[in-house]
């Protein structure tokens, strides 16, 4: 079975090495620019597909846009990860795969449960990651969520079970 990675903005700022983000997640299980970066080459070396969220995108654009510095440079980085993504270059997943999840139905569904989740203090980006994560859980690919936010990390979809064929009597 195919595999994804969903990657969210706290991993994705680290691995970008963006200033003041050298690590996410708590004490216990933090990642650092190293732990991502081996995570990620992993992945790749298995095969498996990164996927970038639009709410990824849009955070780690703002955050690139408030950085003190050499902000161009880190925007040229992320812009590089951004096109790869849009043109499907391996192992980036094609952006348009997830242009099912921002129809009116979609959206209406998710206005419909993201004050439960807001509640529950699950932001509305991280709710949109939630949603991409299911869509490819949906289409039968194996779904983890890289992220060091434990919360978000809780709603990584289930692995589907492995179908054994019945054998015929």
């Amino acid at each position: 079975m195919a595999k994804v990675v969903v990657l969210d903005t706290s991993v994705l700022c680290v691995w970008l090495k963006l200033p003041g983000f050298d690590r996410c997640g708590p004490d216990e299980d933090f990642w650092d620019f190293q732990r991502i970066d081996a995570k990620i080459q992993s992945e790749i070396t298995a095969n498996t597909t990164l996927v970038l969220p639009l709410a990824t995108i849009i955070e780690t654009g703002n955050y690139v846009s408030q950085l003190p510095g050499d902000r161009f440079n880190h925007a040229q980085r992320f812009a590089q990860i951004l096109r790869d993504s849009v043109n499907n270059e391996i192992p980036w997943a094609a952006f348009s795969e997830q242009s099912d999840l921002w129809d009116n139905e979609t959206l209406l569904r998710l206005a419909d449960e993201w004050p439960q989740l807001a509640a529950e203090r699950l932001s509305l980006g991280d709710a949109t990651i939630k949603e991409v994560a299911n869509f490819y859980a949906a289409a039968r690919f194996t779904v983890e969520i890289l992220t060091g936010d434990q919360g978000l990390r809780s709603y990584q979809p289930v692995k589907p079970p492995t179908l054994t064929p019945r054998r015929r009597k």
